[in-house]
């Protein structure tokens, strides 16, 4: 499927309807011929269907259409609202246009409402139809109290989160879950931050969850719930347009380490040690750690270390590629110190800027190569005749 509004499956008992006019035209790729057919907004009796969601997954395969693809989310019902919105409003341009006008406009508007769908979402990766209830789910974490997720904000546009546990060695609570969730939607408020550091307290980066929390969340739905909980953290931070480094002091095991993928880099300090321990807890990872460990060493490595659940010490990181540099210094405020200098190279200049640099990567490594390009010629749009854009203009600098 190269191009799609909405391809919506339903049971053959349930009744359908299509509204005339939501009838636009897609692509069915056969081989190497390409068919045009017409499809539509389909309404189920059962309730509301499906919606594409290329942006986190979930591709058509060549010849084949939604219903024997893989499942997607169901719109909410604001969502189906504002995408009924976008097209009532928009539709009558392509259907008042010329044959050559028509696909260009019915292409940008599925990737303008596809666009509007997902930002109101912020991206998230489950919803009702996965069993997702957020607010039962933090209502449920909160019983397990300890420790804090600190979230300080400098001047000069770096953000420092502190895993503060360090009885437990930084251990997440179920309450340190929901903190953590409150500051990533912080950050992603912050319109002046360009660079965050995580880092744990007393010394050491995070043990990964309070066993305590987990032994009376140990039954599978709850299990499912936290899981799905944690990912969808973790996705959003990892989305955040800062540029992220994580600071391993001491230990990062099992969700410690998961942590560590989602930032851009990891900076470790001498006798501090990465380890994915699930296998030994009869565990996989489950904050999406593994997904984001094939992407940073590769499927070959990361097999290794989570099946031989390695100890991954700062000369072995580096090899792997898992790890950017070994710090000088183990002493926290040191370490903290150099981080904050290391990350200044990529954070000095304009948030405007930098923000749109991350934007960009972040476009390149999660889209298809032509919403990757399109979503990098927007965002360049915003910085061009920009402030910043203007002054190099003026300034004429040299390269060298």
């Amino acid at each position: 499927m190269i191009s799609l509004i909405c391809s919506f499956s339903c049971r053959p008992q349930s009744s359908l309807c299509v509204h005339p006019s939501l009838l636009i035209l897609s692509y069915m790729t056969q081989g190497n011929k390409t068919k045009m057919r017409q499809t539509g907004l389909w309404i189920c009796r059962s309730g509301l269907r499906y919606f594409h969601r290329a942006l986190l997954g979930g591709n058509v395969l060549p010849g084949k259409t939604r219903a024997s693809s893989h499942p997607r989310p169901p719109l909410l019902p604001t969502e189906l609202g504002r995408a009924w919105a976008s097209l009532r409003s928009e539709r009558g341009q392509a259907l008042g246009a010329g044959p050559e006008m028509a696909l260009p406009l019915w292409k940008n508007l599925v990737q303008t409402t596809k666009k509007r769908i997902l930002q109101q979402r912020r991206l998230s990766l489950y919803n009702g139809a996965d069993g997702y209830e957020e607010e039962l789910i933090k209502k449920k974490l909160q019983q397990f109290s300890g420790g804090s997720i600190n979230l300080s904000k400098e001047d000069n546009g770096i953000g420092i989160l502190t895993l503060n546990n360090p009885k437990l060695m930084n251990a997440f609570t179920g309450t340190m879950m929901v903190e953590l969730q409150e500051r990533v939607t912080e950050l992603e408020n912050w319109k002046d931050g360009k660079g965050l550091i995580i880092h744990g307290a007393g010394n050491t980066f995070c043990s990964g969850s309070d066993l305590n929390a987990v032994k009376e969340i140990s039954n599978s739905q709850d299990g499912m719930n936290m899981c799905m909980f944690m990912q969808n953290t973790l996705t959003r931070l990892m989305r955040l347009p800062l540029i992220s480094v994580a600071l391993v002091q001491g230990k990062a095991f099992g969700g410690g380490a998961e942590l560590t993928t989602a930032c851009d880099f990891r900076l470790m300090t001498p006798g501090s040690e990465i380890r994915f321990v699930h296998k030994h807890m009869g565990l996989v990872p489950g904050w999406g750690g593994a997904a984001r460990l094939v992407r940073i060493v590769g499927s070959g490595a990361a097999l290794q270390l989570l099946a031989g659940a390695a100890r991954v010490d700062p000369e072995r990181a580096l090899s792997l590629g898992l790890s950017e540099e070994t710090l000088p210094s183990s002493d926290q405020t040191r370490a903290l110190g150099e981080a904050r200098a290391w990350l200044s190279h990529y954070t000095e200049g304009p948030a405007a800027v930098i923000r749109a640099v991350k934007k960009v990567v972040t476009a390149g490594r999660e889209l298809p190569l032509e919403d990757a390009l399109r979503t990098e010629k927007d965002i360049f749009g915003t910085v061009w005749g920009g402030p910043a854009n203007l002054e190099a203009l003026v300034r004429r600098p040299k390269h060298k």
